[in-house]
């Protein structure tokens, strides 16, 4: 897997901020680019690397270094041209990937059309949120796609003291155990005797349809 170590943050908004905020958590480099004084100043004192700019061009850009960047995401919400042009730029700037975020799905279509990654932050939350609420035990999602999904819950009661071979969710639900949380600790490392408790996590992927009509017997 590709392991970026170089980002751009153009648009240091609620979403730009707290993306720029956690790479720093994670040890990344970070260039921040906005043109609130402001918020660099806040951002700067986490480690990021800080320029203002008042309008889009490749030349200013070039000048923060975004062409040396890995990814660069763009949070810029209301002014939809400085998106495209900050996208365009980028991907001229030869910059391997390009996350924007988008506002409408003709927003999101013209973004694609130059190459970009779209993601529509408030729909993401929202759907996470209908997930988690719809059942007790849902904890989190990830959607991967339309109909694909993986998902995090509390291991149900009815699967407490019994091992992944008994409770054959592949075979029941068509669903796969990819992780399990005990005592606070993740793994990965699943054998059919491993044994789950009610006081667990797993992690489970499959189709949406799937994964609701699991949850759905679960009630």
């Amino acid at each position: 897997m590709k392991n970026y170590r170089t980002f751009a943050v153009i648009g240091l908004g609620r979403f730009g901020y707290q993306v720029a905020k956690t790479l720093l958590e994670l040890g990344q480099s970070v260039i921040a680019i906005d043109k609130d004084e402001t918020v660099l100043e806040s951002i700067s004192k986490l480690g990021a690397d800080v320029y203002i700019m008042n309008s889009i061009n490749k030349e200013s850009l070039a000048e923060c270094g975004l062409n040396d960047a890995d990814v660069v995401v763009i949070g810029i919400g209301k002014d939809i041209e400085a998106s495209i042009l900050a996208a365009l730029n980028a991907i001229e700037l030869g910059v391997k990937r390009v996350v924007c975020k988008a506002n409408s799905d003709d927003h999101a279509k013209i973004l694609e059309k130059i190459g970009a990654e779209i993601i529509f932050p408030e729909i993401d939350i929202a759907k996470r949120l209908a997930y988690s609420v719809t059942n007790a035990l849902t904890e989190d999602i990830l959607p991967l796609s339309d109909d694909f999904s993986i998902i995090q819950m509390k291991v149900p009661y009815i699967f407490d003291s019994k091992t992944v071979e008994e409770i054959n969710l592949r075979k029941k639900y068509n669903l796969n155990l990819i992780a399990i949380v005990h005592d606070g600790k993740a793994t990965g490392n699943i054998t059919p005797k491993t044994m789950l408790y009610s006081s667990d996590s797993m992690y489970i992927c499959g189709t949406n349809k799937n994964i609701t009509e699991f949850q759905d017997k679960l009630k």
